[in-house]
């Protein structure tokens, strides 16, 4: 029996997007195929992130790619969101990079930032020449970060920021980080510089997740910061969660990549993998398990195109971002692990993707709002309750 239905796009979603989108999808749907998958085993082996690849990503415009102006590339959310779901194909930790990059370091500046400020740091984190991370999460403050510890005082011209920060993507690798601190005048954003006096970062390693992704600490002693690098347009948690919120976007769309890597690999395995003189795919099981991960990963890409039209006309809410992400993460990571179970022993390897991709999938159902708390915030929405 023939088909001409894309094994994994079987409602044929691409043909909602436009000639840009679709541009914008293969164009790095073949950088990944030729330069991130024949490398990023042996780099999560390794536990290092493929440095070399960010000149690269920054010459297909993938930083701050929604951003108009600035050395940017000005395309639509659905595109952001594309180029999420072949990253993540790829690795998690390679979206995760850009997630940090875009969403959560050039999106504050563009958005909150003064015209310098713009000016000084955008074209450069586009160009990939200065990296960016995000300080929020602290050790004891992760679903609660209105209990954050770190602190900015005013010193004449200066703040003065004491405090630390855990579990921040390319920390040490960073040029400059995102920092929100507590202040007299409620929680603030500043412009922290890697070469300030008593500014420290610390590599986590022994990492069983997103190991191709630098993950650090960071640590402030006294660190001086001038006025000019505090971001002036906004105070109190509506700055950092808006990051978190488009950060959040983006990672509904990447895990659909994750999974189609899944699936796709299955698919190859159980179409030759004999057992008991027969091909695996010729079992009822076998194929039961594959439908229902096409039917998810259906279900994900549908969802994932209408946040996309949503977010382009401005009509999101931080609901609806909380019911993609815990929706899609968490079917990409059930697929992974069912893939992994069907590769049988061979499965525990990193020669195949699924276990990369679940271990990653680990971290990302965790970071940037854990499926318990979008589970509340759709609740919350619900009920009209607040129940953390």
């Amino acid at each position: 029996m023939s088909s001409q239905i894309d094994k994994l796009d079987i409602f044929d979603v691409k043909a909602l997007l436009s000639e840009e989108e679709l541009m914008v999808q293969d164009s790095i749907g073949r950088w990944v195929d030729e330069r991130v998958i024949p490398i990023i085993g042996p780099a999560f082996d390794r536990h290092e992130f493929p440095m070399d690849l960010i000149p690269e990503m920054a010459e297909l415009g993938l930083f701050g790619s929604t951003i108009q102006g600035y050395g940017c590339a000005g395309l639509n959310y659905t595109a952001y969101g594309l180029i999420c779901q072949e990253l993540e194909r790829g690795d998690s930790g390679l979206r995760s990079f850009a997630s940090v990059q875009s969403s959560l370091c050039m999106f504050p500046i563009d958005a909150f930032g003064s015209e310098a400020q713009k000016e000084r740091w955008l074209p450069g984190m586009a160009q990939g020449d200065i990296i960016g991370c995000f300080g929020l999460t602290e050790s004891h403050a992760g679903s609660d970060p209105a209990s954050m510890k770190t602190v900015a005082k005013k010193d004449g011209d200066d703040w003065i920021i004491n405090g630390s920060k855990m579990w921040i993507t390319n920390g040490s690798i960073a040029d400059i980080a995102i920092v929100w601190a507590q202040t007299e005048d409620g929680i603030q954003g500043f412009i922290v510089e890697k070469d300030m006096p008593g500014f420290a970062t610390e590599t986590i390693h022994r990492k069983m997740s997103l190991r191709a992704s630098v993950t650090s600490a960071l640590f402030f002693d006294d660190v001086r910061v001038p006025d000019a690098n505090r971001l002036p347009k906004v105070k109190g948690l509506k700055g950092p969660l808006s990051c978190l919120s488009n950060a959040r976007y983006g990672i509904s769309w990447g895990p659909i990549g994750s999974a189609q890597a899944c699936l796709q690999e299955a698919l190859d395995y159980t179409a030759e993998r004999v057992l008991f003189d027969r091909t695996l795919d010729s079992n009822q099981i076998i194929q039961q398990k594959l439908a229902d991960m096409s039917r998810r990963i259906t279900t994900a890409q549908l969802v994932a195109v209408r946040l996309g039209q949503l977010k382009d006309a401005d009509q999101l809410q931080p609901t609806q971002i909380s019911l993609a992400k815990w929706n899609n993460v968490r079917m990409a990571l059930d697929i992974a692990r069912e893939c992994r179970d069907m590769l049988g022993g061979a499965g525990i390897t990193t020669e195949h993707v699924a276990i990369r991709h679940m271990l990653n999938l680990e971290s990302v159902i965790t970071y940037e709002g854990t499926e318990t708390i979008h589970q509340l915030v759709v609740g919350r929405e619900l009920t009209g309750k607040n129940a953390f």
